[in-house]
Order: C-alpha cells, then structure tokens, then sequence
C-alpha cells in the first residue's frame, strides 16, 4: 500500500527586510548621529564614542549591510531606475551612498517603518538621477533626435499582441469616455488640456505606434510623455496630476473587458 504524499503549504519565505533589521535600525540609530566634517573623505562622519562605532560597524555587516544591497538592487531593477550614463554598478554604490548619508534622518519614534522609508529615499535619489539626465538630453538633442532615442529604449517599450486583446475597440472607448467625461465635469485647465491631448493620441494611435509591417505596435510611457508635453506646454508632474482623473477610467473599462 502506498503512502499519500500529504499536501501542506509550502513555508513562507523570510523576508530580506523584517523585523530583524527593523530592530537593528533602530538599535544603529541609537549610537549616535551623522554630521558634516569636511576634514573627512566624504564629508560626513558618525558622532559616539569608539565603543559606539565598533557597535555601528557590527550592527551594520551582521544585519544591514545585505539587506540594503538587496534593497537597492530591487529598486534599480524592479523600475528601471538608473541613467544610461552609469554602469548598473555605479548606480548601485551611488544610491546605496546617498541613502547612508540620508540614513540618520529616520525617526524610529513616528512609528514608521524604516523599510518604507529607506525605499523611498533611494527612489527618490535614482528618480532625480534620471530626471537630470532627461534634462540634459532634452538640452543637447534635437526634439526629432530625442524622440527617436526615447522611442528606440527597449527597456522602456512594450508591446501588445493585437490577438489578445480587440486593441481598436479598447483604445476607442478609452478615448469616447474621455470625450464624454470632458463634456459632462467641470475639470480644471489642466486636466482638459491633458484629455484633449489624450484624445489626440488614443485617435491617431496607430498612425503614431504602428511599426513598418502595420502588425506589432510598440507603446512606449516616456514617448507618450513626451507628447503630451509638447501639446500641453506642461511640466511632468503637473501631466501626472491632471492623469489621475483618466486613469480611473482606464482602469474600470479594463476591468470590464
């Protein structure tokens, strides 16, 4: 007679960052502060005493030190997150630096989690890395250069099998709601210039993502982005913002598919 194999769930895979590190943090941040010093290699040193910084450096290798590199990995790969100009490598030690200098400015009392935090930091140091890079791209290329060097950026592009998915019809709708929706509420100036730039793109769209063949179409965010720039004369973050009222949209049509 054979034994059934029993079914049980599998274990749960501990976490790189829980509670462990939680603790750990808050016991580091307990042995003193960072502070400027420019007689130092990078500018900043720890206040304590020696017993304080031996404790630091062993808090730091047996319980942060993986923990933050993983951290800063996840985030550099999970969004994409570092300039053209630097070497995965460079991204890494640049942002892992930056969020060490930052690393005091967590307050343990506010009952926050530093996982949270830290995460936060680092996107927001990478984020600004790109948006610098941006910039200056946008500053030295032509608009027809920039675009095509956006449009060619595989990491960036994806693209939709028309057989999945009745595309034509989707993006139709999408863009008769839109039209709707900016006929019936009272919207802001934003929000209308960003719907009327919308629209534009939703109907031309296969003008303007078809490939040669007609077949496959590449969408791409950051070239989405930069036309709705270029039609609306609005900065990226007040786009986002007027964005927030058609991705509702978006997202209700999509669930109804």
């Amino acid at each position: 007679m054979s034994e059934k194999k029993t079914r049980g769930r599998k274990p749960k895979t501990k976490p790189y960052f829980g509670q462990e590190q939680e603790e750990a943090v808050r016991e580091f941040l307990s042995l003193g502060g960072l502070v400027e010093d420019e007689n130092t290699q990078d500018g900043y040193r720890w206040t304590g005493s020696t017993e304080d910084v031996v404790k630091r450096e062993r808090i730091y290798r047996k319980h942060l030190k993986d923990p933050l590199n993983k951290m800063v990995e996840s985030i550099i790969r999970k969004y994409k997150l570092y300039p053209k100009s630097l070497s995965y490598e460079d991204a890494h030690s640049d942002a892992l630096s930056f969020l060490m200098i930052k690393f005091h400015k967590f307050k343990p009392d506010k009952n926050k989690k530093s996982y949270s935090y830290y995460g936060t930091v680092c996107k927001h140091y990478l984020l600004g890395k790109l948006i610098k890079e941006d910039k200056k791209m946008k500053s030295i290329l032509p608009y027809e250069d920039y675009s095509t060097t956006i449009e060619n950026d595989e990491e960036k592009s994806y693209t939709i099998d028309d057989d999945n998915l009745d595309l034509t019809i989707f993006i139709k709708k999408i863009s008769d709601t839109i039209k709707e929706e900016m006929e019936s509420k009272i919207l802001t100036e934003n929000e209308f210039k960003v719907g009327s730039s919308l629209v534009r793109i939703l109907d031309e769209w296969d003008n303007i993502f078809s490939d040669e063949s007609g077949k496959n179409k590449k969408y791409n965010k950051n070239l989405i982005l930069l036309y709705m720039r270029n039609m609306t004369s609005l900065t990226t973050k007040d786009i986002r913002n007027a964005m927030k009222r058609y991705k509702v949209i978006y997202q209700v049509l999509k669930n109804d598919l």
